[in-house]
């Protein structure tokens, strides 16, 4: 899987490289490693091209990369030109990548970093059965939060 992994990674890196930011590559490279780890892992069947693709397609899906409001951003159909395929291709391989790792949009373990801060699935906590914006409740519960991993960090903490 190492060498399936080193050919995917080869093509979003040169496509993120080009087009997006090295934030966007660290998530297609995760989401390629995690995929690689499945049991047994889709990655085995199909074009490099068409998993590459399908990463970044899904990636930007997590992230509005194509919403004109955001930057970068970039059309779904310009992102599968790149690869040599057609945009239900990427939509396919990006909705079974999702549906396969349960990943849906403002997932905040697949947000560009850049970005946690106005996620607001990333702030959501439950506290004594309710659920609070982990940005409004005291310091010392937010640094707690931050330890156990419920929360990305410590809002105001310097980032």
């Amino acid at each position: 899987m190492q060498d399936r992994y080193h050919e995917i990674t080869a093509l979003t890196d040169a496509f993120c490289a080009q087009h997006l930011t090295d934030e966007y590559r660290d998530l297609c490279r995760r989401l390629v490693a995690t995929l690689c780890r499945k049991r047994p892992s889709p990655l085995v069947n199909g074009p490099a091209r068409s998993w590459a693709c399908g990463v970044a397609y899904a990636t930007g899906r997590i992230n509005f990369l194509f919403d004109k409001s955001q930057k970068p951003h970039m059309r779904a159909d310009a992102l599968c030109k790149h690869f040599g395929l057609s945009t239900q291709t990427g939509s396919a391989r990006s909705g079974a990548i999702l549906n396969l790792l349960k990943i849906g949009q403002l997932d905040p373990r697949w947000s560009l970093p850049s970005q946690l801060a106005r996620n607001p699935l990333a702030w959501l906590i439950e506290i004594d059965g309710l659920i609070v914006d982990a940005r409004r409740i005291p310091r010392n519960l937010q640094e707690e939060a931050f330890r156990q991993g419920v929360i990305p960090f410590v809002p105001g903490a310097g980032r």
